[in-house]
């Protein structure tokens, strides 16, 4: 609670509020302290003057020792209020608590009226010591700024809470301790007060004086004021202009001041303004604990500093003396480097933690008194401020946005001492960076696979000081074994092709200096795709060979079979590719299986021993590898025909499908290695590649049951 004391203090006086009103940009003032900063304008510069003289520009000059903007509708950033109007700035001094204060132009004429009730000098204007932003009262005077009873009841209460025993309100230097209450007058008095102020005779011998105690209870069990409106004094608020953000009576309905505004019930807006601060509060009290985590964290950063500065000093001391007596004179140059160090380090995370001390102290005293706020069951004094508690609690979260919560300075001291140099290098003798590097973060946005390649990124922490010369990415065979170096360099981003389909890998990454290595960054899991998708690779193909439709199409130019093979490898897993014959001319064989990368591209598939192939006609076909022709089997392709490959590289077997039916028995067994799609044909024959599809189902079955 203490911390929302400032809340409940009027700049103007630097007091607690008595009689707060609300002026129209949000802030509050005592209703005494609004008169006494009143400022009378010229006769020329009000708004009727400037009326019947057609124009808009004064004549007259102002003296702005402050260089303050004149606040008006176009660049205040609100319109007039209850008929208040701009006016502009005057010089202005300093309140008890540092706020400016624009003081009177002139004393107020004398009056036995109060504050409230007294008038006020002709062309008045008020300007708010907390926005600077200023207005021409109208014919109402202070009568027509709305009075803040919610923060009348906050202060109340807080003041309940903080005073252990009652004092006396009319004691003029040290208020004694409160004898007895009066509840007509409603003071309280201590014995010598009493018998001076409060005789017990003439019209006060009938008022009835109560035990202090009494006299608080009856105080908070008092009823509160009905909210009247500021235009007709005699209707109490029963609806919510949306458009002005302020209650209205029945009235002002009437007579049409609201007519095209959109009007609310009362009690509805009251409890959804509640709602809509409660849940603003929520964001900033969990700004509030990350603060408070925030400040534990400093203060744990200064502990581990002094830890770190002892252990340093020590072991510079030691290398130090170990010298001869020329080293003596450089010592104290470095004890001093390392003092400055530890001295800057310091000073920058405490001058953190007294801002964010501050800060935290602001934004808990918000809170406390936006909490007391929520608990007042006056719906119209409860919108009148409302609007304003919302956004500064709003702004308030914005405050603590990203960076504020992060620490500016790190507890290492990134130095050391090389007590290699001879004598000789004395005078050179300085800090030399010998620290290895922090361990790298892998930044998961960046990382992520394709088909049978993984790319991989990572960065050096922010508060990194320590360089590293390079970086080695790790990973593991795909099956939980042991990792193994795929990738050394300065680079902070690599690909890695050749991995195996639908497998699971994981890959780590460290830095690396002269002095040494860092940890190892955490983990990364990365899967590869089930099925492969992939075109027909130009670069390693025969020359003749002619590429259509994304490189999936696929004819010769010559009458010579020619080889082309697909850019994926398999090396594991279960793999499915068709294709299908675009055109068929005068019966050629085209040949369609897997090859090496460095299989014969100027022969049919399957004349080397880097190639194993199912070669077809229009009647029959034969398996193909080293030159060996085996298993002739009838039936042959046309125009239109589909052939299927199908690589187990788990069972180590090639199969082959025409039209969906398998072709023979299953062509060859025992395959291993790096396997690439292959196709051989002539001019005769256009193909079209088909992939990304599953393992028939056929073959899925038969697989589980063998």
């Amino acid at each position: 609670m203490e911390e929302m004391e400032e809340e409940l203090k009027c700049p103007v006086c630097g007091s607690f509020y008595r009689e707060p009103i609300i002026l129209p940009c949000s802030h509050n003032l005592c209703q005494a302290c609004a008169r006494n900063i009143l400022v009378q304008t010229p006769e020329s510069e009000s708004p009727q003057s400037r009326r019947a003289s057609g124009s808009g520009v004064s004549d007259y000059d102002y003296l702005d020792l402050d260089k303050m903007s004149l606040y008006s509708e176009a660049d205040s950033g609100y319109g007039s209020y209850g008929g208040f109007a701009s006016a502009p700035t005057t010089p202005c001094q300093k309140s008890p608590n540092g706020v400016r204060v624009f003081p009177p132009a002139m004393p107020p004429p004398p009056t036995h009226l109060s504050p409230a009730l007294a008038p006020v000098p002709r062309n008045s204007c008020i300007t708010c010591p907390q926005c600077h932003r200023s207005l021409i009262l109208d014919d109402r005077g202070l009568r027509g700024f709305p009075k803040n009873r919610v923060l009348e009841g906050v202060i109340d209460r807080y003041q309940q809470s903080k005073a252990a025993a009652l004092k006396c309100q009319l004691c003029e230097k040290a208020p004694k301790e409160a004898t007895v209450m009066c509840e007509q007058c409603d003071v309280f008095y201590c014995d010598p007060c009493r018998l001076r102020c409060h005789p017990p005779r003439g019209p006060l011998a009938k008022h009835r004086l109560v035990p202090p105690a009494q006299g608080r209870v009856s105080r908070r069990l008092s009823p509160r004021k009905v909210s009247t409106c500021t235009d007709h004094e005699l209707e109490n608020h029963s609806m919510y202009c949306v458009q002005c953000k302020m209650p209205v009576c029945y009235q002002c309905l009437e007579e049409g001041k609201h007519s095209s505004h959109e009007v609310k019930a009362l009690g509805a807006m009251w409890k959804l303004h509640k709602n809509q601060l409660s849940q603003a509060l929520n964001g900033l009290s969990d700004r509030a604990k990350e603060a408070k985590e925030f400040l534990v964290q400093l203060r744990n950063m200064v502990q581990q500093i002094q830890e770190n500065s002892v252990e340093f000093e020590a072991c510079l001391v030691a290398q130090c003396d170990a010298l001869i007596d020329a080293l003596n004179r450089r010592k104290a140059q470095l004890l001093a480097r390392v003092n400055k160090e530890h001295e800057h380090k310091l000073k920058v995370v405490r001058d953190q933690i007294s801002h964010c001390t501050v800060k935290l102290r602001q934004t808990t005293g918000l809170m406390e008194y936006c909490l007391e706020v929520i608990k007042e069951n006056d719906p119209s004094g409860f919108l009148q401020i409302s609007d304003a508690l919302i956004r500064r609690v709003h702004l308030t979260e914005d405050q603590w946005g990203k960076g504020t919560l992060t620490p500016r300075m790190t507890t290492d001291f990134d130095l050391s001492l090389d007590n290699s140099p001879l004598l000789q290098s004395i005078h050179q003798l300085d800090f030399v960076q010998v620290k290895v590097p922090a361990t790298p973060i892998l930044q998961l946005e960046e990382c992520c696979t394709h088909n049978n390649s993984a790319t991989l990124s990572w960065k050096q922490p922010p508060l990194s000081t320590v360089p590293a010369d390079g970086y080695i990415l790790e990973l593991d065979d795909g099956s939980g074994g042991q990792f193994r170096e795929v990738y050394v360099g300065k680079e902070t981003m690599c690909t890695v092709d050749g991995l195996h389909f639908n497998s699971t890998y994981n890959a780590r990454v460290k830095a690396f200096n002269k002095t040494g290595v860092s940890p190892y960054s955490k983990t990364l899991v990365l899967q590869t795709s089930e099925v492969a998708w992939f075109a027909f690779d130009p670069g390693s193909a025969h020359s003749d060979i002619i590429f259509s439709n994304d490189n999936l199409t696929v004819t010769c130019s010559s009458y010579d079979d020619r080889v082309v093979l697909g850019k994926t490898g398999f090396s594991k897993g279960v793999h499915y590719w068709e294709l299908t014959i675009d055109r068929y001319d005068n019966h050629p064989d085209p040949a369609f299986g897997v090859a090496r990368m460095d299989v014969m591209k100027d022969v049919m598939l399957g004349k080397d021993d880097k190639a194993w192939a199912m070669y077809v006609d229009n009647n029959r076909s034969w398996f193909m590898h080293n030159n060996s022709h085996t298993n002739r089997t009838e039936g042959g392709i046309t125009k239109g025909a589909t052939i299927g490959v199908l690589l187990d590289l788990n069972r180590k077997t090639l199969t082959f499908f025409i039209n969906d039916e398998q072709q023979g028995p299953i062509a060859f067994e025992n395959v291993e290695g790096m396997f690439f799609p292959a196709v051989s044909l002539n001019r005769n024959v256009q193909v079209t590649l088909h992939t990304g599809l599953p393992v028939p189902d056929f073959y899925s079955s038969r697989a589980s049951i063998a």
